[in-house]
């Protein structure tokens, strides 16, 4: 007697749950891709910023300062910027002098560094130097800066063509007292911008009374002036009124991307004049 032969074969619904799971692994792999590609800029710009601020601080030392300088003291930092004049006579912002690579290439990324400075002791010759590097956001775009007024709080002015740190006001509730937690603080109103739309994540904050660097986190959706740090508060109280000093490099005045890559700091010794 003849036997019919049987076909197998995968049916429709085996078929779309291979499908559905193969579309579901690429989506895991090409994530994975993404996020190495990500952690690979991050890697190169950091290799480049090292480099960067080893150039930087050798240019100080050429430069100097005059350690005499009655704004240089030992009780907050100061703009490098304020303190010297480089050879062109231009400042230090304008004169190309901060740019890495120095020579622009085109086509090729460019980055930029600036300079806090304060004095170790009120009788030290030594400086404790803060080197701040930046990318480049766009080819026009103008930045935030301090700018002098007399004996009164530095005007807060839009005409840097380079990235350079401005000084914040931040503070704590007793509640978060201890912990990675503060609060950004626009003290100035009269400013032309909310300052504290110069924090945000992946903001780096120098803390002007110690020196401690920190990174953002995590910005509060709901509450603004709220952010979280990558480590607790090992400052001064800001629970008080006054709150505490930080630097931070604020994003271009048209918006985007932090412009902020790392923060570098050295001990440079500036002889008397």
């Amino acid at each position: 007697m003849n036997r019919k032969r049987q076909q197998h074969g995968f049916s429709l619904t085996e078929t779309l749950m291979a499908v559905g799971t193969l579309a579901i692994g690429l989506t895991f792999i090409g994530g994975t891709f993404l996020t190495g590609l990500v952690f690979s800029t991050v890697a190169t710009e950091r290799t480049i910023a090292a480099v960067a601020a080893e150039e930087a601080f050798a240019k100080m030392r050429i430069y100097g300062l005059d350690p005499n300088d009655p704004d240089l003291t030992a009780t907050g930092f100061v703009d490098y910027n304020d303190l010297v004049t480089v050879p062109t006579g231009e400042s230090l912002y304008l004169s190309g002098e901060s740019l890495y690579p120095s020579i622009r290439k085109e086509g090729a990324r460019q980055y930029s560094w600036s300079a806090i400075c304060r004095r170790e002791s009120d009788s030290s010759e030594s400086v404790q130097c803060a080197v701040f590097v930046s990318r480049e956001t766009g080819g026009n775009s103008s930045y935030w800066r301090r700018k002098k007024s007399g004996a009164g709080w530095p005007q807060l002015v839009d005409d840097s063509v380079l990235p350079c740190p401005v000084r914040i006001n931040v503070g704590q509730s007793a509640a978060w007292a201890g912990t990675p937690e503060i609060e950004v603080r626009d003290v100035y109103p009269a400013d032309p911008n909310d300052e504290r739309t110069f924090v945000s994540e992946g903001s780096i904050l120098m803390d002007d009374a110690t020196g401690d660097v920190y990174r953002v986190l995590e910005r509060s959706p709901v509450q603004l002036d709220r952010v979280i740090l990558d480590r607790k508060w090992q400052g001064g109280d800001l629970t008080s009124a006054a709150g505490g000093w930080v630097w931070v490099i604020p994003p271009a005045v048209s918006g985007g991307r932090n412009p902020g890559i790392a923060v570098y700091q050295k001990i440079i010794r500036f002889p008397r004049r």
